[in-house]
């Protein structure tokens, strides 16, 4: 039990919740216009491939999330001019981008570097760890804060602000107005179509952070379909957490504990089918708690 229970499990429930913690918090930013986004594993999946391709040929992880976030940025701006501009129904859309990003991604693997599956090269530049000598005194927390990459720690500072920014500034009220009452907004002077695009591009730099993270963090190569339903898993988060960055944060902290149990049990002999499926049974079991809330809501509301 102590091969599976120790230090490195939840060093890595770290390293796995990362990108479904940046994807999550993209997620609800559209949330609070009253767009959900389901794109965003589709946003994250391009987002990785393109970190990879700036990082090998500009030879720097810098390059990398630039071309990671240059990605995400223009997934979010297509997605933001369907669903705001023309109207189209947000899931169709979403559903459409996860396709089409499965199958460019697929395309340009084969077309720019001659491979199938996955591609790896000692050119990837991966992303930075880094480490804090005054934390190396301090038993367990030091070991587990330390030797973490930038987005880690950038994760975790983004959810802090994530949470300052809706709920302590004006920006922030006229962002959740944009969702829940527009026309009052748009009387107040607002509009509300420039909350809702404003929020898709952050949607889209939050996935160019994850996509690069997945393809230079948490590994340091491609892999095809490597987000592997993480956008799916991230606005499950969001719902759970009912768009509150602290609770989608201990959400998608969850699913990566839950992650990297399952692999740790695969080196221990379990079979890898049951422990690669225990996070989205997590899920399932998050959407069944989200719909057992809700009822047990109504009921209070009904009996008072």
């Amino acid at each position: 039990m102590s091969d599976i229970l120790n230090l490195g499990l939840l060093q890595n429930t770290l390293r796995t919740a990362t990108p479904v913690i940046l994807a999550a918090l993209g997620v609800l930013m559209t949330d609070h216009v009253g767009i959900m986004n389901i794109g965003m594993d589709g946003m994250m999946l391009t987002s990785a491939f393109f970190a990879v391709v700036g990082s090998y040929y500009l030879g720097s992880w810098v390059g990398g999330v630039a071309a990671a976030l240059i990605a995400g940025l223009l997934l979010g701006i297509f997605f933001a001019v369907f669903v705001i501009k023309f109207r189209s129904d947000e899931f169709i859309i979403g559903v459409a981008l996860n396709i089409f990003a499965g199958g460019l991604t697929v395309f340009l693997l084969r077309s720019m570097f001659g491979v199938k599956g996955a591609f790896s090269s000692p050119d990837i530049v991966g992303l930075p760890t880094f480490s804090m000598p005054w934390l190396e005194k301090i038993p367990v927390i030091g070991p587990l804060l330390n030797e973490n990459t930038l987005l880690v720690y950038v994760s975790w500072l983004l959810v802090a602000l994530c949470w300052a920014l809706i709920y302590r500034t004006p920006w922030g009220f006229w962002l959740r107005a944009a969702g829940e009452h527009p026309e009052s907004l748009r009387s107040a002077g607002i509009s509300p179509e420039k909350m809702k695009y404003e929020a898709s591009l952050l949607c889209g730099v939050f996935a160019g952070l994850a996509g690069a993270h997945l393809s230079l963090g948490y590994l340091t190569m491609f892999t095809e379909n490597m987000s592997a339903s993480r956008g799916f898993i991230a606005v499950a988060c969001v719902i759970f957490g009912a768009s509150n960055p602290p609770r989608v944060f201990a959400a998608a902290l969850l699913f990566g504990f839950i992650d990297a149990l399952g692999m740790r049990l695969q080196s221990v002999g379990f079979n890898s089918n049951l422990t690669s499926m225990a996070p989205y049974v997590v899920t399932v079991v998050m959407m069944v708690l989200v719909v057992l809330r809700a009822n047990h809501r109504k009921k209070k509301l009904a009996r008072a």
